[in-house]
């Protein structure tokens, strides 16, 4: 790569950083959903757009989730705030789905990696625009037999999508008669557990064609900057998310994110 790609991408990855950081402190969304398409148009665009490329977003955006995810829960425990025996029950249903997720992802193109991005992250859209916290369909959570089902599940979803476990941990958390602001605490776990498997695993991917500095499927220069940004930012979106009201930012992000999924869902339909 010579000086000038390099320092293309490097800002671009300072922006793409930036921006997460910011929207993660704002909107209290997992990173993930914004960096895998970010890092996804920023590698394409510099010329790395190659039948494998969406591995290398997936594993990076895990990677990060890693530090985020220990900042998080740190913060949040202090607090009082996880509920550490659902964390512990789930944790190995999730870890177990976060493997099954690598060794699948690890055999699909780019092509079909987008469609099933762009499909799950249209139903998260949705989740952001509709979904109302005092929604209940019961007052504890699942037992033996349901976890032993949600908690693969969202292992194996979060990777192929290459985010935390917010975007289904709290949802499913809510829905039973967990109150929000612990079940964002508890999920921000959920991120710990799926990424720390996840991320071994890819790092042992072989990825043709992929962005210089990667091991496995893990781009180094991504993950050191946008954690480095993302420390930065998201104390910043945490002030604005105290002076404003991040409800209809939230469904502004919502709208975003759907013309995102439906963009992805075209250039891996239509080439």
């Amino acid at each position: 790569m010579d000086i000038a790609t390099l320092a293309l991408m490097g800002g671009l990855l300072l922006v793409i950083g930036a921006v997460a950081g910011i929207l993660a402190g704002l909107l209290g969304v997992g990173g993930g959903i914004v960096l895998v398409p970010a890092f996804y148009y920023a590698f394409a665009g510099l010329g790395y757009d190659g039948p494998e490329l969406m591995q290398v977003c997936l594993a990076t955006s895990l990677s990060t989730i890693i530090v985020t995810s220990i900042r998080s829960v740190s913060s949040h425990n202090k607090k009082g705030a996880v509920e550490w025996p659902i964390l512990r029950a789930w944790a190995p249903g999730i870890m177990i789905g976060a493997v099954i997720g690598v060794l699948v992802a690890s055999g699909l193109r780019t092509p079909t990696l987008q469609v099933i991005f762009g499909t799950i992250a249209i139903l998260v859209a949705f989740y952001m625009l509709f979904f109302k916290s005092e929604w209940q369909i019961a007052d504890r959570m699942p037992g033996l037999i349901g976890r032993s089902i949600l908690s693969p599940l969202v292992g194996f979803l979060s990777v192929l999508m290459g985010i935390g476990g917010g975007s289904f941990g709290v949802p499913i958390m809510s829905l039973h008669g967990v109150a929000i602001h612990r079940a964002v605490a508890t999920a921000a776990g959920f991120g710990l557990i799926i990424a720390v498997p996840s991320v071994i695993a890819f790092l042992f991917v072989d990825v043709a064609g992929a962005p210089p500095y990667t091991i496995g499927a893990v781009n180094l220069p991504a993950f050191l900057v946008v954690i480095a940004m993302t420390t930065l930012t998201a104390p910043l979106g945490v002030k604005l998310a105290h002076a404003m009201d991040p409800k209809p930012l939230k469904r502004v992000f919502g709208v975003f994110l759907l013309l995102v999924a439906l963009n992805m869902l075209r250039k891996a339909l239509m080439g």
